[in-house]
């Protein structure tokens, strides 16, 4: 047999890219040796098992645009791709930006 009908083929793919289209992104940027970025990276791994999410870890030092821009501000968390966090992670404010995000329309505002 030659594989399975072209649809069925088609199907997973197309069920991750509708996953991935529904699941949230959350990105930090950090860089090694920042106490402050430990910590949001541990609070953020138990923000995990509360609420799905998507993560990134950026170094800003492999990363220049990165380092340009967050240098003096890390960490700083990002949420669907928009500034959320920096310097320090609210729990409770962020849950609430992750169960308010398919209603959004909210900005993003700086955590202190």
């Amino acid at each position: 047999m030659a594989g399975g009908p072209p649809d069925l083929d088609a199907s997973p793919p197309l069920l991750l890219e509708s996953h991935q289209a529904l699941m949230i992104e959350v990105v930090l940027y950090t860089k090694p040796g920042c106490c402050l970025c430990d910590t949001v990276k541990i609070q953020l791994a138990r923000l995990r098992t509360v609420q799905a999410f998507e993560f990134r870890e950026v170094n800003i030092l492999d990363d220049a645009t990165a380092f340009a821009e967050f240098h003096e501000q890390i960490p700083v968390v990002f949420i669907d791709g928009r500034k959320a966090f920096k310097y320090h992670l609210d729990e409770k404010a962020f849950l609430r930006r992750l169960q308010a995000r398919p209603s959004q329309g909210e900005k993003a505002e700086h955590g202190s």
